[in-house]
């Protein structure tokens, strides 16, 4: 049965309605209750100061003294990022030097050290114009030991030909080891790499683990960022990292590893984790890591963190893909409810390659099934159209343009109401009472990042968007209070 005749069924229970809920509380009147009120737009970013205009300097060639065959000088300078592609060496004052070729002016270095958010590398520099005087710009150095990304070495602005980064080996043992090294003209290298992370937002990272798609610990799956180590100021330069207006980035790539064998996308994506790192609680189960819906039983309410949810989340997509299957092209979850298995509301933003703007839609996934034994799907346009050959969206939402959603679940009715400054909020219900998420030992939590549903793209394709504001909250649920 296809995707279309199953929706049909369920367009009953869906209501898509437009509130200017500002202008009926200035009347001093009362909204509806299934009406959601409009969301706050950001505070107001003030322009940042005229910063150095960044250049990544190419490095002509790297070498060593002491080259272990396995893991060449030239393995640092090859733009492949992966940990099997490192310089590497266990001697003490072992010295990685790289020739930019002539006198630059050299502001900084970006370093991905190998293992970097599991050890800490200790290091030196050193600085040349003419190969043969030597300045120690840094001696005793640390990296953080919390990035897989690259850091940040800030260098004082000065002439350079030559530079040398001199192992001292690390917190653990005595190898040396860097994944990948670029020179920057400017100090702030374009103020991606910055140690300094938005904790000052509302985005309160105890409540969530983040999924990347790089395999550092060889299990074969995405790695996963705990919650404790997101809390304490985990960036990784590629794919999770601060943004200049501070917000958090989020970059998924179409190709990478992925969460598990069961899916067919890449994605860079929190999951919600309410035992805010109490490691004695599983992250499944109706347990007080995951809520319910406030139509489950008594017992399922007393077991879980708590019930019901909303999440509310403030954003601009800056990135989609632009090649690829038709019915890929340009499309990116920014947000899901996940329950065991199931998805009770997954929802889109999509913008395809002829039109300067993009739709919203969601998806809801019931656990009924039909009689080929596929779950029930239902899609529900709120902006838009999610048509393969949509034409330009007259009140759809251009790439970078900031906007606001909410999702909520209150007992068996689903709300999600997209927001922006200025225009009449767009809301939808969804009745779910008939899709078996309030049965006994069915578990929720939100989701939140790109999750990058196109797998046939041109492989240098990414998604990308970042985030200023994500707030989760539970009956019952004390943990962010």
């Amino acid at each position: 049965m296809s995707w279309q005749s199953k929706s049909i069924r369920q367009l009953s229970k869906v209501v898509i309605v437009t509130s200017l809920a500002f202008a009926v509380a200035a009347c001093g009147g009362s909204s509806d209750a299934n009406v959601t009120t409009q969301i706050p737009p950001p505070p107001t970013v003030s322009a940042p100061p005229e910063q150095c205009s960044n250049q990544v300097y190419p490095i002509l060639s790297a070498t060593d003294d002491m080259t272990d065959a396995a893991y060449p000088a030239a393995n640092a300078i090859d733009g492949n990022t992966t940990s099997n592609s490192r310089w590497s060496s266990d001697d003490n004052n072992a010295a990685l030097k790289l020739d930019l070729g002539s006198s630059k002016t050299l502001g900084a270095l970006t370093i991905k050290w190998f293992a970097g958010d599991k050890r800490i590398a200790r290091f030196a520099i050193q600085t040349s114009t003419d190969n043969t005087g030597w300045t120690t710009v840094l001696s005793e150095a640390n990296s953080s030991g919390r990035h897989s990304g690259f850091e940040l070495v800030n260098i004082s602005s000065l002439p350079v030909r030559f530079i040398k980064i001199i192992g001292l080996g690390n917190n653990q043992n005595h190898n040396n080891a860097i994944v990948e090294v670029q020179a920057h003209r400017c100090q702030d290298a374009g103020g991606n790499f910055s140690e300094r992370f938005p904790n000052e937002l509302g985005i309160e990272l105890i409540d969530w683990y983040l999924s990347i798609p790089t395999d550092e610990d060889n299990s074969g799956t995405a790695d996963s960022i705990s919650e404790t180590e997101l809390a304490d100021g985990y960036t990784n330069s590629e794919f999770f990292y601060a943004s200049t207006d501070g917000g958090i980035v989020m970059r998924s790539p179409s190709y990478g590893f992925k969460t598990s064998a069961n899916t067919s996308y890449v994605r860079v994506e929190l999951r919600e984790m309410l035992r805010r790192g109490d490691l004695r609680i599983s992250t499944q189960g109706v347990n007080k890591n995951n809520w319910v819906f406030g139509s489950a039983s008594a017992q399922g309410k007393n077991n879980a963190a708590g019930f019901d949810g909303e999440l509310r989340v403030t954003m601009a997509v800056n990135q989609v893909t632009t090649t690829g299957e038709n019915y890929q092209i340009g499309r990116v979850i920014i947000g899901q409810i996940h329950a065991n298995d199931d998805e009770p509301v997954r929802l889109y933003y999509r913008k395809l390659p002829g039109n300067d703007r993009g739709a919203i839609y969601f998806a809801h996934e019931s656990r009924v099934k039909d009689s080929d034994g596929d779950n029930f799907e239902t899609y529900v346009d709120m902006i838009g159209s999610r048509s393969n050959t949509a034409a330009n969206p007259v009140e759809g939402i251009a790439l970078n343009e900031i906007f606001s959603y909410h999702i909520s679940v209150n007992v068996n009715l689903l709300t999600v109401t997209i927001s922006r400054e200025g225009k009449a909020d767009v809301v939808a219900h969804y009745d779910m009472s008939d899709s078996l998420y309030d049965q006994d030992e069915q578990y929720h939590y939100f989701k939140v990042g790109v999750y990058n549903v196109n797998n046939s793209s041109n492989a240098e394709e990414f998604v990308q968007a970042t985030f200023y504001d994500i707030k989760n909250s539970h009956i019952g649920y004390l943990g962010s209070e």
